[in-house]
């Protein structure tokens, strides 16, 4: 186990000296409360001040999960996280129909209004694992409105799930690009982390409910019933879709290159291991036996070590078909991230050796190229050849959710390999 000692302590020294360090300097807005999120590639603010429901509750979630894996600094980070939620509460929550609001200007006042289910995914998230980490009955107040919000206006009673683009009033957005008639992995990817948090947090049988729910409904209709990855998009009534770019975007995604959307027979590696690794935390929370869905996350992992690894150069790929290699070859930041987890999370679980050495092949990429060591945050962009596309540290989507996570996440993994 030295190769995986050598490999806990890169990540302990990056964690340690240069990422936390980096949050600890960046991020908070002095003159308005809440964060400011858009930063160059030397860290330095850019002056676009816009602000993302998105990030706003990301941030609160990063800065109490480092509360809660003892690297507060003696309650800067739960100090950070408070401020963010005072102007989370005052500024986005509509106190007329529920539900968070998609953007706001610096001082708060609300630019788009929409209720998107990925920005209210993120809140019952963030206020939630805010709640654990301070003990202040703000987070779970204010996590438990969200989701009686959520629940009685997003819910699909008919076809299951739940609806994910809404107006201001919860009435569904028009179909198509605006994503009225749209469901989709992602969302409810993260509503299963979501609803499992608040589980965590109160033990309550509703959130176990839910949470059971997802999960089985990604199984019964999101799950490509052959190879065993994720479909990205749906109807209502579950039929598979071409993936469209919704005109109210949650992250940097690149030309779909048709208008009817990327290609049907498409799936993303990083969600698939992403869902192996969050799949098995919540199956703990759930208190569900993992053995019957060791083959479902054996195949999510499996797919995109054979078909999304770049053997050559390094680095986890795009997207792909469900049926072959990767088709888009970039190399993004969040994508790195969750497959460190994942593949640590995998070999873990299974047992099997090729997941470290898949571990190995992502962990060399993230730490030889995909970090700027000297600013402190992870380059967000790559192409096939491992040039540089983009070299922002943080925009609109990105801040430290994904790179504090995983690490945060890796690190008690490979605890566990090498002890």
């Amino acid at each position: 186990m030295d190769q995986c000692e050598g490999w806990l302590h890169e990540i302990q020294n990056h964690l340690r000296d240069e990422l936390l360090p980096f949050w600890y300097t960046h991020g908070v807005d002095a003159d308005f409360g809440g964060f400011l999120t858009y930063f160059d590639g030397h860290g330095n603010p850019t002056g676009e001040t816009e602000k993302t429901l998105v990030c706003q509750t990301r941030m609160i979630f990063s800065y109490s999960s480092m509360e809660r894996a003892g690297l507060g600094q003696k309650g800067k980070a739960l100090e950070i996280a408070r401020q963010g939620v005072d102007f989370l509460l005052d500024h986005f929550w509509d106190d007329s129909h529920g539900g968070w609001f998609w953007t706001t200007t610096q001082d708060g006042t609300p630019i788009n209004r929409s209720k998107l289910a990925y920005g209210q995914s993120f809140a019952m998230l963030a206020l939630s694992e805010y709640g654990m980490a301070s003990g202040d009955l703000r987070g779970m107040e204010w996590a438990v409105k969200t989701f009686e919000s959520f629940q009685t206006f997003a819910a699909d009673n008919r076809y299951g799930g739940y609806y994910e683009f809404c107006e201001e009033d919860w009435t569904k957005k028009k179909p198509g690009v605006y994503g009225g008639d749209r469901k989709s992995f992602d969302v409810h990817m993260h509503l299963m982390e979501s609803f499992s948090s608040m589980l965590e947090a109160t033990g309550a049988s509703i959130y176990q409910e839910k949470t059971a729910e997802v999960v089985d409904l990604m199984f019964d209709k999101m799950i490509h019933p052959e190879f065993g990855t994720s479909m990205a998009q749906f109807t209502p009534d579950w039929m598979p879709q071409r993936a469209l770019i919704f005109k109210d975007v949650w992250g940097s995604d690149r030309d779909a290159e048709a208008d009817e959307g990327r290609p049907l027979n498409n799936t993303s590696f990083g969600h698939n291991v992403e869902h192996a690794w969050l799949l098995h935390h919540t199956l703990r929370l759930l208190d569900r036996d993992v053995e019957p869905y060791k083959p479902a996350i054996r195949k999510l992992l499996d797919h995109a070590l054979v078909n999304g690894i770049d053997q050559a150069k390094g680095g986890l790929f795009c997207e792909g078909p469900h049926d072959g290699p990767a088709r888009e070859l970039n190399k993004e930041f969040w994508q790195q991230a969750e497959a460190l987890v994942a593949f640590l999370d995998g070999y873990i679980l299974l047992g099997d050796e090729k997941y470290l050495t898949a571990y190995e092949n992502i962990h060399r990429f993230v730490m030889d190229l995909n970090i700027n060591h000297e600013i402190g945050e992870w380059y967000p962009l790559f192409d096939e050849n491992n040039n540089r596309i983009w070299d922002h540290m943080g925009h609109a989507w990105k801040i430290n959710y994904h790179t504090v996570r995983s690490m945060i996440q890796s690190e008690q993994r490979l605890l566990k390999i090498t002890l």
